[in-house]
């Protein structure tokens, strides 16, 4: 009761509405439909990150607490690889054109570079103190992997899995992404709450974007002729055009907004968050405009889609049955443009 004593005195002090400080968005109906869900190998423990390559029916998920990356086939929903020893497993990016997978090993400040046709090791290298999300840029041939408590980013060289450079950003690095149409990296600096721009061939900052509305700007997506920002200290997703990084608006997401993925040809956003909570934005307006926001399983923070086939695939650590799992969504037809 104290505390909600606190509360209102606050609210009524900087004069913002106690509905507003207090109420959190109504949840919605997705519109998606669960097609399946598949058991997984290891403890019931935390996923970060997942990638996908769609044209080899590859899926590739970071189980974070037991230091494994699983390789699945999309096609079977089976796992047909696990690549162990990834202590603190977190950000996984596959690069079909050069059949490489590259995992920021977390609990052993590497990067790790993997064979994507036979899940065999080919390099570690050193990547900071916490190594996580990561970007290929085609241009140069290089990963860049966000080094979230060193404040830097640490440049690969993508065919000899060695760092070519470190990048310092002074503040903690959030996600990474590569900007097509600007030829540059986006990057952001959570604590700061900027998205840095980089020149990838000369590795300099070249602008600082401030993220109004935004509090701890940590998940980042290049999508769609937009940069979008997931800011978990508040719930929001901003949506920012290019190449200014203007701000176009802000949406109301589930609580810890983490993994954003886009399926491009329903020009659909999914925004997963630390509660389990998915979030989808339907992107033809500009600012976006959500279409559904619910609870689709515990700790459903993590999402990867098939852009072939639109579905979707959210690791977690428990299903229920005391393993951890794969759900997978397909979208309702009425989602289609």
């Amino acid at each position: 009761m104290l505390i909600l004593v606190g509360v209102l005195a606050l609210a009524v002090a900087i004069g913002v509405p106690l509905v507003q400080r207090l109420t959190r968005p109504a949840s919605e109906a997705l519109p998606l439909s669960t097609v399946a869900t598949v058991a997984l190998p290891g403890r019931d423990s935390r996923f970060d990150y997942a990638d996908l390559d769609a044209g080899a029916h590859r899926l590739f998920l970071a189980h974070m607490g037991d230091g494994t990356l699983l390789e699945l086939d999309t096609r079977t929903n089976k796992v047909i690889a696990t690549v162990a020893d990834l202590p603190t497993v977190t950000g996984v990016i596959v690069v079909p054109e050069l059949h490489r997978v590259f995992a920021s090993a977390a609990g052993a400040g590497q990067v790790v570079t993997i064979d994507e046709d036979t899940a065999t090791v080919l390099a570690r290298a050193p990547a900071g103190s916490f190594p996580d999300g990561l970007a290929y840029v085609p241009t140069t041939g290089q990963v860049w992997i966000s080094d979230e408590d060193g404040g830097a980013e640490t440049v690969l060289d993508a065919r000899t899995g060695q760092p070519v450079a470190t990048v310092p950003l002074g503040g903690e690095a959030g996600n990474v992404r590569y900007d097509p149409a600007g030829d540059r990296i986006l990057v952001d600096v959570q604590t700061a709450n900027q998205v840095a721009v980089i020149d990838p061939h000369t590795r300099t900052i070249l602008s600082r974007a401030p993220v109004p509305d935004c509090d701890h700007d940590h998940g980042l997506l290049v999508a769609d002729g937009r940069a979008f920002v997931a800011c978990d200290g508040n719930n929001k997703l901003l949506t920012l055009a290019l190449p200014g990084l203007t701000k176009l608006g802000a949406l109301d997401v589930g609580d810890g907004p983490d993994v954003l993925a886009i399926d491009p040809a329903r020009r659909l956003l999914y925004v997963a968050a630390e509660s389990g909570d998915v979030t989808t934005v339907d992107l033809r307006p500009a600012a976006g405009r959500v279409t559904g926001r619910a609870h689709l399983a515990d700790n459903a923070h993590v999402v990867a889609i098939d852009p072939t086939t639109g579905r979707a695939y959210f690791p977690v650590p428990d299903t229920g049955a005391g393993h951890p799992g794969l759900v997978i969504t397909a979208p309702s037809q009425e989602t289609h443009p």
